[in-house]
């Protein structure tokens, strides 16, 4: 009921119709809400009940990867269309990609910062997860520190970058294909660093140990495969673009 408070407000909201905004406002929270009182009781079953078997464990790691391969076809669909305009481009933009009069961005300004900071980052998590198994509580507080740091300083670039671009969002299926695709990493880069700053809170709770840390290990996976997607996204959306 949420999600389709939501959908349904999303909508309204973006063809100006009267309660549009409140329905989009309702839905969110309420999905957040949801969220927090799903998670809560996870972490309370896990941490203090000790409901948390190998078994169960094996099948939350498992769930997390069906997440994660959800992700890869959401943004499977991105790049298709992409790839749909940008391999055989049609009349209507020109015969040619980008289309006549669009300025792709230089990959080798800010979105090269932001593929070494993102590279950074995810050697400082695989520091973390290393640590954690070692006993190494120190290094793993560390490890997530920097992590979320460069995830904010990721984030932080990219919106200087919208701010920048020479081209927009309606600015053709050039504009809808990137700023979707990027936009929607970039949102994936803020819930991550919100996972993983979730992370950090419970480790310093003294949460994990080395043989119980499934949250934490679907948060450094997470935080991989954002790193992979944005990988993708820089040599076909910035470089192959560009040149």
């Amino acid at each position: 009921m949420a999600a389709f408070c939501t959908a349904l407000g999303a909508v309204g909201y973006m063809h100006g119709y009267a309660g549009g905004s409140i329905f989009l406002t309702v839905g969110i929270f309420s999905i957040l809400l949801i969220m927090a009182l799903w998670w809560r009781d996870i972490i309370r079953e896990g941490t203090y009940m000790g409901f948390h078997t190998q078994v169960v464990q094996s099948m939350l790691r498992f769930g997390i990867l069906l997440f994660i391969v959800s992700e890869i076809m959401f943004f499977f669909s991105f790049f298709w269309a992409f790839f749909a305009a940008s391999v055989s481009p049609t009349g209507a933009i020109g015969n040619e990609w980008p289309p006549h009069g669009v300025i792709p961005l230089d990959p080798f300004t800010i979105p090269l910062s932001n593929t070494l900071i993102l590279l950074l980052s995810g050697v400082a998590v695989t520091w973390a997860h290393h640590a954690m198994l070692s006993k190494n509580r120190v290094d793993v507080i560390l490890g997530l520190c920097y992590t979320i740091g460069l995830g904010i300083i990721f984030t932080l670039c990219q919106i200087y970058e919208y701010l920048n671009a020479s081209f927009q969002i309606n600015d053709g299926i050039f504009g809808t294909t990137f700023y979707m695709t990027t936009g929607f990493h970039g949102l994936h880069v803020l819930i991550g660093t919100i996972f993983l700053s979730v992370m950090l809170y419970r480790q310093t709770l003294y949460h994990f140990t080395a043989t119980h840390h499934v949250g934490l290990e679907g948060a450094i996976w997470y935080w991989h495969f954002v790193d992979v997607v944005w990988l993708f996204l820089y040599a076909f959306m910035y470089v192959w673009t560009y040149y």
